[in-house]
C-alpha cells in the first residue's frame, strides 16, 4: 500500500460490480483500494473473498463477521416491531445496509480514509441506505458510486467488463440474477423477472422448496418469546442467530417464506423481486400471534400504525435516525407483556397458527364463552345499556333525516 496514496474502502461481496469496481477505481481514481466484507449471514460466498479481491488488484481485505450483531441489534428490533414493507416484504436487504454501512465507515476511520466506494445502482434503493448512514456516522466521508459515473450501462457490459481483464465473476449471461443473500433471506432480481407476466422459475430457489415439493406432513414448531424476543424452540434455548439458522433449516424444507411483489422503491420506479425468507416468515408469524393475546385493543391499533412506518423507515434507509429511536423506544414498551409461546404448523408453504399461551394473556374464556352466562363477570343485561350509548350518533343521525324528511314532504303538500 502507497503512504502517500488516497485510499478508498469498498464495500466489497465478490459479486459482479463490486469485483470490476476494484479494478475501476485504480484505473479511474488511482487511489488505493481496501476491500471490505462483511459477512451478515451470506453462507459459503465469503471463502474465496479475500484471496479474490487482492488477486484483482485491493491493497487489503478485511472479512468482519456481524453475524450476531446482526440478528441480535438489527432483526430482533425489527420482529418486535412487526415491520413489513407494503404488507409482504420483510426487509431483508433494507435492514442489513445500514449495518454494512456502519461497518464500512469504521473501517474507514480506522485507516485514515476519505472515501467509501460501493456498488449500488443508481435506480436502487441501496445507495440511498448505504450514504444516509455514512452522512448519520460520519458526514465527513466522501462517497465514489460507479455506477453513477462510469459508461456501464448493464449488467451484460459489466460481464463484458470483467471478462477483459480476467476477473471471475459468479454470474453469466445466460443467468444474470442480481441477488442479496444474509442470515435472514435470499432475494432475486432483474433478467426474465422484470416481465410481470412470466412466472418466476422454481429453480432460483436457494434456501427454500417449492411447495409442492415439500413433505407431504404437516410440521409443528414451537417459539417462546420473552418480552417479544424468540428465545426458545421446541424446548431449546438459542441465541437470536443460532435460532434463525435453525428455522431456515425447518421453514425451508417446508417451502415456507416464499414471496414474489412488484414494490414501490424510494427512487420513485416499482420494481418486481422474488424473496426467500423461511425462518424470519415463521418468527413474524409467530410473533404477531402472540401479540394478539398479550396487547390491549388500543396499542395493538396504534402499534400497527407504527410497524408501517418503521417498515418505511428501513426501507428507505432512515435506520440512524431520531424517529426510528423514538419508535424504538414505544416497541420496546409495548413488548413487556409479549412473553409466552406459540406453537405454529407449517405445511407446503403454509404457516398457521396451532396453539398459543401468555401467562399475560389478555383473552379469557369466562369472558367470552358461549356458555353458561357468568353474571359476576360480565351480565349480559349490561349490552343494553351499551349498545344505546354506542349507538346514540347513529340514532341521532337517523332522527335528523326522518324529521328533513318529514318537512320536505309538508312543504310539497303545502
Amino acid at each position: 500500500m502507497d503512504s502517500n496514496k488516497k485510499k478508498v474502502v469498498l464495500a466489497y461481496s465478490g459479486g459482479l460490480d463490486t469485483s470490476i469496481i476494484i479494478p475501476w477505481l485504480k484505473e479511474n481514481y488511482d487511489m488505493d483500494v481496501i476491500a471490505c466484507c462483511v459477512d451478515v449471514g451470506q453462507g459459503d460466498e465469503l471463502d474465496p473473498v479475500k484471496q479474490k479481491a487482492i488477486s484483482t488488484g485491493a491493497s487489503k481485505v478485511y472479512v468482519i463477521d456481524a453475524r450476531k450483531e446482526f440478528a441480535e441489534d438489527y432483526i430482533m428490533p425489527t420482529i418486535k416491531a412487526g415491520a413489513v414493507y407494503e404488507e409482504k416484504y420483510l426487509l431483508g436487504t433494507a435492514m442489513a445496509r445500514p449495518l454494512i454501512a456502519k461497518k464500512l465507515v469504521e473501517v474507514a476511520e480506522k485507516e485514515g480514509a476519505k472515501h467509501i466506494a460501493h456498488g449500488c445502482t443508481g435506480k436502487g434503493n441501496d445507495q440511498v441506505r448505504f450514504e444516509l448512514t455514512i452522512k448519520a456516522l460520519n458526514p465527513d466521508i466522501k462517497v465514489i458510486a460507479p455506477w453513477r459515473e462510469w459508461s456501464i450501462k448493464s449488467r451484460e457490459e459489466a460481464i463484458d467488463y470483467a471478462a477483459e481483464r480476467g476477473i471471475p465473476i459468479p454470474v453469466s449471461k445466460e443467468r444474470p440474477y442480481s441477488m442479496d443473500r444474509n442470515l435472514w433471506h435470499l432475494s432475486h432480481e432483474g433478467a426474465d423477472l422484470e416481465d410481470t407476466w412470466n412466472p418466476h422459475p422454481t429453480d432460483i430457489y436457494l434456501l427454500t422448496t417449492a411447495p409442492e415439493d415439500a413433505p407431504d406432513k404437516p410440521e409443528q414448531v414451537e417459539i417462546e418469546f420473552e418480552k417479544g424476543i424468540p428465545v426458545k424452540l421446541n424446548g431449546i434455548s438459542y441465541d437470536p442467530m443460532t435460532m434463525l439458522e435453525e428455522l431456515n433449516e425447518i421453514g425451508g424444507r417446508n417451502g415456507i417464506g416464499l414471496i414474489d411483489m412488484v414494490e414501490n422503491r424510494l427512487v420513485g420506479m416499482k420494481s418486481r423481486g422474488v424473496y426467500e425468507t423461511p425462518g424470519g416468515t415463521i418468527l413474524h408469524t409467530a410473533h404477531k400471534e402472540l401479540e394478539y393475546i398479550t396487547l390491549d385493543k388500543q396499542t395493538m391499533r396504534f402499534k400497527q400504525m407504527v410497524s408501517n412506518k418503521y417498515a418505511e423507515l428501513v426501507y428507505d434507509g432512515l435506520w440512524f435516525t431520531p424517529l426510528k429511536e423514538a419508535l424504538d423506544a414505544f416497541v420496546d414498551h409495548t413488548q413487556q407483556n409479549v412473553t409466552g409461546t406459540v406453537v405454529l404448523k407449517l405445511y407446503k408453504g403454509s404457516c398457521t397458527i396451532f396453539g398459543m399461551d401468555s401467562i399475560y394473556s389478555l383473552y379469557n374464556k369466562d369472558f367470552a364463552t358461549f356458555g353458561e352466562n357468568v353474571d359476576c363477570i360480565y351480565n349480559q343485561k349490561d349490552a343494553e345499556g351499551f349498545i344505546n350509548l354506542f349507538g346514540l350518533p347513529i340514532e341521532v343521525m337517523a332522527l335528523m333525516k326522518r324529521k328533513l324528511g318529514k318537512q320536505q314532504e309538508e312543504r310539497k303538500i303545502g
